[in-house]
């Protein structure tokens, strides 16, 4: 019975962090507006949908690559075009975010939760760091 219980509760934390994953993407493209944007950019007003498609294409892929256990072996000069480019990406999404922690304050306000916000802000970071530490001592050793 303990076997069912731990494997139920492995479930709802798994659909738990998906769903709160997949809500900060969603939130992250909406809020900054990067689909449109990226059509601005590029003057390809008319291939929003292929970019909808490219970023789900994506998603999967590497979903399903995670969970295969792909791996690829690359040269090292490519490994560090790879990790430079990655790099880029990281920097660019810490950047943005940024952008989405001026919106907490205006969503407090609008929610009527404006007095909680530090509450809001110390949840997001207490539970930041207890899924870090759980990872990092559980799930590494």
């Amino acid at each position: 019975m303990s076997v069912f219980i731990g494997i139920v509760a492995v479930i709802i934390v798994g659909l738990s962090g998906g769903i709160a994953v997949g809500g900060g993407m969603v939130a992250f493209l909406v809020v900054l507006d990067i689909l449109p944007r990226l059509a601005q950019m590029t003057r390809a007003f008319d291939r929003v949908h292929t970019f909808e498609g490219a970023i789900v294409t994506g998603v999967m892929v590497w979903t399903v690559a995670d969970f295969m256990d792909w791996q690829i072996t690359l040269a090292p000069v490519v490994t560090a075009v790879v990790g430079f480019i990655a790099g880029c990406f990281v920097g660019m999404l810490a950047g943005a975010l940024t952008e989405v922690l001026n919106v907490l304050p205006i969503m407090a306000k609008r929610l009527g939760l404006g007095p909680y916000i530090i509450w809001l802000l110390m949840a997001m970071v207490l539970g930041k760091v207890a899924g870090s530490l759980f990872e990092w001592i559980i799930f590494r050793t």
